[in-house]
């Protein structure tokens, strides 16, 4: 399987957001029929939040970033199908965020973002440490159809939507003052999914996530205390252990971590250091399109009775600083369901203070894993 083909068509919205369309279907493909239509919606143009109701500011106790996005508070919430934002244009009795009749994979900035604009300082104390709430939010329709998910996307769908992540990753990160690229997908109400239509988001950071600084510090003191990749070392011992290893394939290996915190929870790391989706070579990216799938069907599966597993799948990317020790990208999927009808709540040890409990075993999650591609 050689070269995708995906042609990229860029536009803007009312109020100034941009939209870029990826089309993998005629006659887009082709060029016979371009993209052109306007969004024709009455929206007045986008400015900054005021900085009163939204920032970044520092946790003076932990040095973590918070983001403060008052703004946020009226958007859209599960809406009907009818009001759908990512349906295409003519469909549903409310315009949308589209304004096209037909897509395929669409990528637009968020029209309710939590990062949004260039990175300033408001407040350099350095216990109440402030910043505008920069970078940028995008959403990332996966297909015009108002059900499914990635997972049933279908083989060529899916493989448009890693051509769009590898597309935004490379564009975000030449963005100035960006330090992560993230993108994301959540699915189900379980898990606070505000809108039904399979799509997922990328996040900009203009700082290292809290997982992310963490994960830097631990690979930082491994390099000195061991000499050697942290990311690599812990995929050769996962290999080596064998237990935990749910698939391998010629460029990427699925298992489940070692500690792992949810009742179902794996991961995705290429053999090869790749930082991010901009590096991935076509035979990678097919075969991550391939084994995402599978594993997302498995995931379905992974509960007798239930249809549709809620999950939260993000996309570790290598940060954008100097001097840190992270070699490459790597894929998080995890569920908050434990049993049929029953969601992981955290208790008070593992809200409070960070002290994670798991009601099951990695070496379980992994067996069950294997058994469903068995």
């Amino acid at each position: 399987m050689g070269e995708v083909q995906v042609k990229i068509s860029r536009s803007t919205l009312a109020d100034g957001r941009e939209i870029i369309f990826f089309d993998d279907s005629e006659p887009y493909l082709s060029g016979a029929k371009q993209r052109g239509a306007k969004d024709l919606r009455p929206l007045d143009e986008r400015t900054l939040p005021p900085q009163e109701s939204a920032s970044i500011r520092i946790d003076p106790l932990t040095g973590d970033f918070v983001t403060l996005a008052a703004h946020r508070m009226n958007r859209t919430f599960l809406p009907p199908a009818d009001e759908d934002p990512l349906a295409p244009a003519g469909v549903g009795s409310v315009p949308g965020e589209i304004p096209e009749t037909e897509y395929d994979v669409v990528v637009f900035e968020n029209r309710f973002p939590s990062l949004q604009g260039p990175l300033a300082l408001v407040n350099g104390d350095p216990l109440n440490f402030e910043t505008t709430p920069a970078g940028r939010c995008e959403v990332v329709s996966f297909t015009q159809d108002h059900e499914g998910s990635f997972g049933t996307l279908g083989f060529k769908r899916a493989r448009t939507v890693v051509e769009a992540w590898a597309h935004r990753t490379a564009e975000l990160s030449e963005l100035d003052g960006v330090k992560q690229v993230v993108p994301f997908e959540n699915r189900g109400e379980e898990i606070g999914v505000t809108l039904h239509h399979p799509h997922g988001q990328i996040y900009a950071f203009s700082y290292l996530p809290p997982y992310t600084a963490a994960l830097v510090r631990r690979a930082d003191d491994w390099a000195i205390e061991q000499g050697t990749d942290l990311l690599e070392s812990v995929l050769a011992s996962e290999l080596e252990a064998g237990v935990r290893i749910v698939r391998e394939t010629d460029h990427w290996v699925v298992y489940v971590p070692f500690a792992a915190k949810w009742p179902v929870e794996f991961m995705v790391m290429p053999r090869r250091a790749a930082a991010d989706f901009a590096a991935l070579t076509s035979a990678e990216k097919n075969d991550l399109t391939e084994v995402y799938l599978d594993m997302l069907t498995r995931l379905d599966r992974f509960f007798e009775g239930v249809e549709k597993t809620p999950y939260i799948a993000a996309w570790v990317q290598k940060p954008l600083i100097d001097g840190q020790n992270i070699s490459r990208m790597f894929l998080h999927v995890f569920s908050l369901l434990r049993a049929p009808g029953k969601l992981k709540y955290l208790a008070g040890a593992e809200s409070a203070m960070g002290a994670w409990i798991n009601d099951t075993t990695p070496e379980r999650i992994a067996a069950r894993f294997k058994e469903l591609g068995a």
